[in-house]
């Protein structure tokens, strides 16, 4: 317990703007010291669960504090097993589709492609097959060996934000539900612009705290767990971009496609839906698209 305290620590300004005018905005509901690597899987269901958050009052963006340091955040994801993840591989593919041939509006030669936080590689594995030269990033030792193993791709495994990538080399850089789960993120957006040529373009996914879904949702919302250290509204999300020399060429509504099964597991009470084996076979064959408009999904350029 002492020694996960001195993984923590507090700040003063906000991440994304800088400014000292913070408040709070909700107080913790989970044990923060006592957080393991099975809280931050990407299947995690704890909704609900938030950090102490704080809210800029300049920019609107709301974050932890205290927060995890990057090193504790690297030991978490680490030590992540998440093959659930892996079973929705179908559906997942449906959502980055839409992102690959947006990309592909914008860059019909295709090039280098950079996935952080590349899970699995699935992303990754639909842009070779689209004619793309993917590369990744990815924290989780069992994340990098599943996509060597199942698509044969060398990912890299560890911390996007010290990792050795050559600069101006990519003409895409994905970060598809990343920047809710880091301390910094004008660093790792800093890192990301340098990494794309000065035609490239970076697709940002994240959830949007002002969405009429978090709204209804409220303290249920499915975006609050105890993975997201971050909570992005339009303001800071352009603030954000605007500061690390980034300008919006596109944004829409991102849109989710699970099966049936996964999206039935995410509440106990419609166990009985799920739980015998031959029912969860049918509804596992069964995909729906969700257009909850819950996140954004933007395309940036270098100014």
């Amino acid at each position: 317990m002492a020694e996960t305290k001195e993984r923590l620590i507090s700040i003063e300004a906000c991440p994304v703007c800088g400014s000292t005018a913070i408040e709070t905005h909700k107080p913790a509901t989970f044990e923060i010291t006592a957080i393991q690597p099975e809280d931050v899987r990407i299947t995690d269901r704890a909704y609900g669960k938030i950090w102490d958050l704080d809210r800029c009052r300049d920019c609107t963006h709301v974050f932890a504090n205290p927060r995890p340091t990057a090193e504790f955040i690297q030991s978490l994801y680490g030590d992540i097993n998440d093959p659930q993840y892996q079973d929705e591989a179908e559906g997942r593919q449906k959502n980055f589709d839409r992102i690959l041939k947006t990309l592909e509006k914008l860059h019909p030669e295709r090039g280098m492609l950079l996935d952080v936080g590349a899970a699995t590689g699935i992303l990754m594995n639909l842009a070779r097959t689209r004619g793309w030269n993917p590369e990744g990033i990815e924290p989780s030792t069992w994340a990098v060996q599943t996509g060597r193993e199942r698509y044969a791709l060398e990912i890299q495994a560890g911390d996007f934000e010290t990792a050795d990538i050559p600069f101006d080399r990519f003409t895409a850089v994905t970060m598809v539900d990343f920047i809710e789960h880091i301390p910094d993120p004008v660093i790792a957006l800093t890192k990301a612009r340098d990494h794309l040529r000065s035609d490239g373009t970076l697709c940002l996914v994240t959830p949007n705290l002002h969405s009429l879904a978090a709204r209804m949702a409220g303290r249920r919302w499915w975006h609050y767990r105890p993975a997201h250290l971050a909570y992005f509204t339009r303001g800071s999300l352009l603030t954000l971009l605007n500061r690390v020399g980034l300008r919006p060429v596109k944004s829409r509504r991102y849109t989710w496609t699970f099966s049936a099964y996964y999206l039935f597991t995410r509440f106990p009470a419609l166990k009985f839906l799920w739980k015998n084996p031959r029912a969860a076979s049918f509804w596992r064959r069964i995909p729906i698209k969700l257009a909850l408009g819950d996140s954004f999904e933007i395309y940036a350029g270098k100014h």
